[in-house]
């Protein structure tokens, strides 16, 4: 059994299985907007562990060459999905049934931080993604 979720009015659920990775708590300014939060925690799976088991998510293509899935009924944002990375998808982790499952291991774009956030955690703080290195 994989971990499941799906949106706020349950029109629309999934299931990912294998081994999640990546869990972020995303601070760039697409997730802000789009999810309406001053922050978006992720995670990855493989494309191909996703599973919708019911309904069907609509799509925004909400900048070149990204794609974000939600639910057409009631918004909720459900995954984000880069052309770089052809075979791995990524699923907001509070559309999870229990978040819990799957807690950020680190903070992305933690450079577009929102002044007012103020975390407590010790994970490491990426300026931008985990590959340019570059630490805040």
């Amino acid at each position: 059994m994989g971990l499941q979720g799906g949106c706020m009015c349950g029109a629309v659920r999934y299931e990912a299985s294998g081994e999640p990775f990546n869990a972020t708590l995303c601070h760039c300014v697409d997730c802000r907007r789009a999810s309406g939060a001053p922050a978006l925690a992720w995670f990855s799976v493989r494309r191909d562990a996703l599973r919708w088991t019911r309904g069907s998510p609509s799509r925004n293509a909400s900048s070149p060459g990204v794609e974000r899935l939600f639910c057409g009924q009631c918004g909720t944002q459900l995954t984000w999905h880069g052309a770089g990375a052809a075979d791995e998808i990524d699923v907001t982790t509070c559309s999870l049934d229990d978040p819990d499952a799957v807690p950020p291991a680190d903070h992305t774009f933690a450079s577009r931080q929102v002044r007012w956030l103020h975390l407590a955690d010790a994970l490491p703080r990426y300026a931008k993604t985990r590959s340019d290195r570059s630490m805040c």
